[in-house]
């Protein structure tokens, strides 16, 4: 029997970014914060005062250049939907 263990992924609640732990943001007290990343959350606080529609505008260039999309277009639509799922933007 294998012993070891897969690491859970843990995805940005802000951004949808896989993270690895040195991606984590961080906490008031400087803790790590593993609900999300080190781009969207620092120091307890959100980095970008920005509304969803700000987000998914930010971020679909990225999905662009890594081929998740194939048009800026397409990744908007994506994060449309993908995103109202995550943490910091459920209603």
């Amino acid at each position: 029997m294998e012993s070891t263990m897969k690491q859970e992924l843990k995805i940005c609640q802000s951004c949808g970014m896989p993270m690895q732990e040195e991606q984590y943001g961080t906490n008031r007290d400087g803790s790590k914060n593993h609900t999300y990343c080190c781009y969207c959350y620092k120091d307890g606080a959100f980095a970008q005062d920005c509304s969803l529609e700000e987000m998914i505008d930010f971020c679909a260039a990225f999905e662009v250049e890594g081929g998740r999309a194939k048009t800026v277009e397409e990744a908007k639509a994506m994060l449309g939907e993908y995103f109202p799922t995550l943490e910091r933007w459920r209603v």
